[in-house]
């Protein structure tokens, strides 16, 4: 008969899955899936409404990453205006959207990752989470709240409050910003640069801790997609969309608005979160397609990031892989994201150096003049797709989004199978499988809500099968 083991704390990732592990007739895993079973609504309950709304109902699929869909959103709307938006509304975005990678990014590395890296694995569950880590590692933990502080304080002096921002919009932004604003900004970015650069010393010591996590958690040749400039640099708010293969190669450098082209969407039964693929590789079996998004394919994909402190940490991330190859390691996502905030620290102190960064011409004027919009832009997580189909009264009658943490559900997938395959054995569950297993999902930081477009805070459940589909052991968390 199958058990239950209660564990505390609650799973740090957001929102609802529950995975399940499959043994072959010799008792080996075979394989494992990650269920998504929250329930998927917000492209239907759009329909109908106006477009001019949907930055502010979008922004609502989520507490964590509003300001990702805000933007996706606001672009869509520029597209079906017609309208090229003022170069100061163009940098304000960006700089809301660096705010916006800090403080996510943070979050994720400090407070959900941390307590693994620091406490270990399989250190007991009562205390491995932010309240262990603020009683072994006050200092650490108090870091991450200021720096995650820092860029929520970006996103509230823009946007008047730092969650659901009514901010940005088709044709620009609300409001400019203000000198006075401008300086408070500026002066909280020496301490974030303190912060991020002992962040990054943190993670390279952890290396040696985990060498066989770093070798089995997500460890494997796949594509890898993004945005990067026109250069090829790295890139959070526009430019081209680049898909690159496990070799380095440039397979895709296209305009965004025509992902389509490329990008497929299959389904499964047991899921709620789709699986997006590259159509050019599905050959019959769309998992040939599969690609990563987000900080590690962004760091991969680009030929350089374009600001000093982040050219010199992307030098060092790529000795991790070999000579002109990607970095296959999913671990490795948390290396991405500090230089990411990096990368963004330097991106807001070159903004707010910008004399036009206080113009008050922050908004373009029109109507409807295009029927379909495309916005695309970076969210922390990776690529964020929004399209819309609207009428000539700006109605939609058709609302597409595909989120980052759908585009990674193959490769999550596929993760949870090697980690499983690597640490299950005798046809048991521990609690430090379990946590083994929801660190190589949480290196890929989901973000459940958003694919789904579902509310609730639920936990995650491990189920373990044997061969005739008897359900053998189970790890659950209340």
């Amino acid at each position: 008969m199958a058990r239950t083991v209660t564990i505390d704390p609650v799973t740090r990732i957001e929102g609802h899955a529950k995975i399940t592990v499959h043994l072959d007739d010799n008792g080996k895993v075979s394989n494992a899936r990650f269920h998504v079973v929250e329930f998927r609504g917000f492209e239907k309950f759009c329909v109908g409404r106006s477009f001019w709304e949907m930055p502010g109902i979008t922004a609502r699929i989520c507490g964590i990453c509003p300001v990702s869909h805000l933007l996706a959103s606001s672009k869509t709307g520029d597209a079906i205006l017609g309208v090229k938006i003022p170069p100061t509304a163009e940098r304000l975005r960006r700089l809301m959207n660096w705010g916006q990678i800090v403080q996510s990014h943070a979050l994720s590395f400090f407070h959900l990752s941390g307590p693994d890296l620091l406490l270990g694995m399989e250190s007991d569950p009562v205390t491995r989470n932010i309240m262990g880590l603020i009683d072994k590692f006050p200092e650490v933990a108090r870091n991450g709240i200021r720096l995650r502080k820092f860029g929520q304080d970006i996103i509230r002096i823009l946007g008047g409050q730092s969650v659901h921002p009514a901010w940005t919009i088709p044709g620009g932004v609300r409001e400019p910003l203000s000198p006075d604003d401008r300086n408070t900004i500026k002066r909280g970015l020496p301490e974030a640069f303190d912060i991020v650069e002992l962040a990054l010393d943190m993670l390279k010591d952890a290396f040696d801790g985990n060498t066989k996590e770093i070798e089995t958690y997500g460890n494997f040749p796949s594509l890898y997609a993004g945005l990067v400039t026109a250069d090829g640099g790295l890139e959070h708010y526009d430019g081209k969309f680049r898909i690159m293969d496990s070799d380095g190669r440039i397979l895709e450098d296209m305009p965004p608005e025509e992902y389509r082209n490329v990008i497929g969407e299959a389904v499964e039964p047991w899921s709620y979160l789709k699986f997006p693929y590259y159509k050019p590789y599905a050959n019959g079996n769309y998992a040939d397609g599969m690609y990563r998004v987000g900080p590690l394919a962004r760091v991969n994909i680009c030929d350089f990031a374009g600001t000093p402190l982040a050219d010199r940490e992307l030098r060092q991330f790529r000795r991790l892989g070999e000579r002109g190859k990607p970095v296959t390691s999913s671990f490795h996502y948390h290396y991405a994201r500090l230089i990411e905030i990096l990368f963004a620290l330097e991106k807001i102190e070159e903004t707010l150096d910008n004399p036009d960064i206080t113009d008050h011409h922050v908004r373009s004027n029109a109507s409807v003049n295009q029927l379909v919009g495309v916005g695309v832009t970076e969210a922390p997580r990776g690529t964020l797709f929004h399209e819309y189909h609207v009428d000539e009264d700006g109605i939609l009658t058709n609302v597409n989004l595909i989120v980052a943490t759908g585009q990674n559900n193959l490769a999550m997938n596929q993760t949870v199978t090697q980690i499983a395959q690597n640490y299950v054995t005798g046809g048991k569950l521990s609690e430090g499988i379990l946590n083994r297993i929801e660190h190589g999902i949480r290196a890929f930081d989901p973000c459940l809500s958003c694919s789904t477009h579902a509310v609730g805070q639920m936990p995650l459940q491990v189920q373990l099968f044997a061969a005739n589909g008897e359900m053998v052991d189970q790890q659950a968390r209340d």
